[in-house]
């Protein structure tokens, strides 16, 4: 058997569990080879497939993320390792980096830029990859989550630029000494206890990170108070959201005296609220 044979033969075993089962194979393929996929595909494909391949499968036939398997995922560019004390970065996170890039698009940039709930820290760093001049302050209620960012911070060169602490919004006076800043981000839990996910996300993915009450609004309803008084006059707060959920967080930030504005993902569902404040009518 080939690789490309071996590679046909997953892809038609796990489509029946994977929308992405081609991709699953060729990465998990890719990633027991120990080359990049586009390297796999041009080289190896007449190649025997390696005997590393076949316990990597069988753990993604169990509903086990790919990012999980291989420890990492891309994002914004961004090659992030991943373990599952952290939530897979997905393309649709991506569209808050996009939001805050066009907020500031008009020549000014974000010196300060604070991630609440950073996970892998993937917002953080892409923040900081765009805005070479920013400095970052990243929070999170889990230590191995913050040693998984710490971790990829150092990866990227980014370490200097960027503090990691140990804080949780649901606890305590998790504000203090924080300062203000020019940009928030946040991908808060925002997952129904009672919603129908897919295995792999229910079975691996951190639930601490995923699930936020009856109506997925408890963090938004702890978060979206004290935003202002964490930016900067000016300053700017990109919250992701559920797809269905742009009308009560907007209520929320509405009670809370915000200006919203609503941002899309790629699939045309709404993704992300950037949230400001002291605007007059008209602005």
């Amino acid at each position: 058997m080939t690789v490309s044979e071996a590679l046909r033969e997953a892809t038609a075993r796990l489509s029946v569990t994977s929308d992405t089962a081609r991709i699953d194979a060729e990465l998990l393929m890719a990633h027991a080879l120990g080359v990049s996929r586009s390297v796999m595909l041009l080289h190896h494909m007449r190649d025997p497939p390696p005997e590393g391949f076949a316990p990597l499968f069988a753990r993604r036939l169990a509903h086990e993320p790919v990012a999980y398997i291989t420890g990492s995922a891309e994002f914004y560019g961004l090659e992030l390792q991943v373990t599952p004390a952290v939530l897979i970065p997905r393309g649709d996170s991506e569209t808050l980096i996009d939001a805050a890039r066009e907020h500031f698009a008009d020549g000014e940039s974000p010196q300060r830029i604070l991630d609440l709930g950073t996970g892998s820290g993937a917002l953080l760093l892409a923040a900081l990859a765009l805005w070479p001049e920013a400095q970052g302050v990243a929070l999170d209620a889990s230590m191995p989550a913050l040693r998984v960012a710490q971790c990829n911070a150092t990866k990227l060169g980014l370490a200097e630029r960027s503090r990691f602490l140990r804080r949780n919004w649901r606890k305590g006076d998790w504000q203090r000494d924080l300062g203000t800043f020019d940009l928030v981000l946040c991908n808060p839990p925002y997952v129904e206890d009672d919603a129908a996910l897919d295995a792999c996300v229910r079975e691996h993915e951190p639930a601490e990170a995923l699930f936020a009450g009856a109506d997925g609004l408890d963090d938004y309803r702890v978060l979206v108070p004290h935003l202002e008084s964490l930016l900067t006059p000016g300053g700017v707060a990109v919250l992701e959201i559920g797809a269905t959920q742009a009308g009560a967080v907007s209520d929320l930030a509405v009670s809370a005296a915000a200006t919203v504005k609503v941002a899309r993902d790629l699939a045309h569902r709404d993704r992300a609220l950037i949230l400001r404040w002291g605007l007059g009518k008209g602005e």
